[in-house]
C-alpha cells in the first residue's frame, strides 16, 4: 500500500457518489491507472443511464481490449469486484481477469445484500491477480449505499 494507492482509491470512493441510487444494486467507483501514473479510464454503476452497468465495466469499456497498458494497470474499485451476477453473462473479475490487469486494490468486500458469499477477491487471486484491500477507506465506499441499510 502507498499514499498513491489511497488517492487513487479515494478518488473511486469519490465516483460512487455519481451513481444515481438503487435498491437492487451498490453504487460503485472505479479507476484503471497505468503503471507510470497516467490514469486510463474511470466508471461508476449505472453510468449513462445502463441501470446494469457496473464500476468497472463501465470503466474496461472505455479501453481497447488489446490496450498494452492493461497488463501493468491497476484497478481501483471502492467495492470488491463482481464473481456473479444475473444482469450480464460475465462478472467484474472475469472481465478484469480477461483484460490482462494484474493488480486490483478495493476498499470494501461485497456483503452478501445482493450475492451472498462473493468470492470477487478469491477468483481475481487465484488467476494471479494481486489484490490489495485497503479497509480505511471502507466506510467512504459505504457512504454511497447508506440507502440500502447496510
Amino acid at each position: 500500500m502507498s499514499a498513491e494507492d489511497l488517492r487513487r482509491l479515494r478518488l473511486a470512493t469519490d465516483l460512487a457518489a455519481l451513481c444515481p441510487p438503487s435498491r437492487t444494486a451498490f453504487s460503485v467507483g472505479a479507476l484503471i491507472v497505468a503503471a507510470d501514473g497516467t490514469e486510463l479510464s474511470r466508471g461508476h454503476s449505472r453510468e449513462g443511464g445502463d441501470p446494469h452497468v457496473h464500476a468497472e465495466e463501465a470503466a474496461l469499456a472505455k479501453l481497447a481490449p488489446d490496450d498494452p497498458r492493461l497488463a501493468t494497470a491497476t484497478i481501483y474499485s471502492s467495492l470488491e469486484p463482481c464473481c456473479r451476477r444475473a444482469s450480464r453473462p460475465r462478472p467484474c473479475a472475469e472481465l478484469i481477469i480477461a483484460a490482462g490487469i494484474r493488480r486490483v486494490v478495493i476498499a470494501w468486500r461485497e456483503p452478501d445484500t445482493f450475492v451472498s458469499d462473493c468470492q470477487g477477491a478469491r477468483v481475481l487471486a487465484e488467476a494471479g491477480v494481486t489484490v490489495v484491500e485497503l479497509p480505511a477507506l471502507a466506510e467512504a465506499a459505504r457512504a454511497p449505499n447508506a440507502h440500502l441499510a447496510l
